[in-house]
């Protein structure tokens, strides 16, 4: 039942895009339903790449849509284009696709990853939460590993809004920061990655 209210859901904003601009700019590549801002309702994000012919080196946005008390249509909360690297074409390279997932904590997972290409594979997680009428990166998590030289994989987990870093098993701190989806860099969790103390 979820997944045909997904459907419907998507294919009304879709619908809605098309009518808006007739020459949509970008498309959805996945998509997740959760009650991000716990009001019981459910909310819905999108990752969005580039229209078709007009890629970009891949660059995907995402797109979080929220319900409010007074209206039961979803509302754009939040846009952040080019945020995230992926494959995004469904045909395109295994190994490349981006996801978008809803955790049972309210949050928001988007992987990215490499796994595909090269010796040198890679997955990245951020994970979005609903402060204070904003969608902030909480945490970064960053895996990687070397196909020809196996013991040389790292794995980094920084929690952004207190600053905790686990990385390879250590336990160091960081910067604690409250950076909104629109403002996050991933050299914001690469440095705190490398420079943890």
């Amino acid at each position: 039942m979820r997944s045909l209210a997904c459907v419907l859901i998507l294919l009304s904003l879709a619908g809605a895009a098309r009518a808006e601009d007739a020459a949509a700019t970008s498309r959805i590549i996945d998509a997740a339903i959760g009650d991000w801002n716990e009001d019981g309702k459910p909310d819905l994000a999108l990752l969005m790449a580039p229209a078709s012919g007009d890629q970009a080196d891949n660059q995907i946005g995402i797109d979080i849509y929220l319900r409010d008390d007074e209206h039961s249509l979803l509302k754009l909360a939040a846009s952040a284009p080019n945020k995230i690297w992926g494959s995004v074409e469904p045909g395109g390279t295994v190994g490349q696709e981006p996801s978008i997932s809803a955790l049972p904590n309210g949050s928001i997972a988007i992987v990215s990853q490499n796994d595909a290409i090269g010796r040198d594979r890679w997955q990245q997680t951020l994970t979005l939460a609903y402060r204070s009428n904003n969608f902030v990166v909480a945490g970064y998590t960053y895996d990687s590993f070397d196909t020809l030289e196996p013991d040389n994989s790292h794995s980094c987990d920084y929690n952004v809004l207190t600053g905790k870093v686990t990385k390879d098993g250590k336990t160091l701190k960081a910067e604690a920061r409250t950076v909104s989806i629109q403002d996050w860099q991933d050299d914001f969790g690469q440095k705190a990655c490398e420079n943890g103390h």
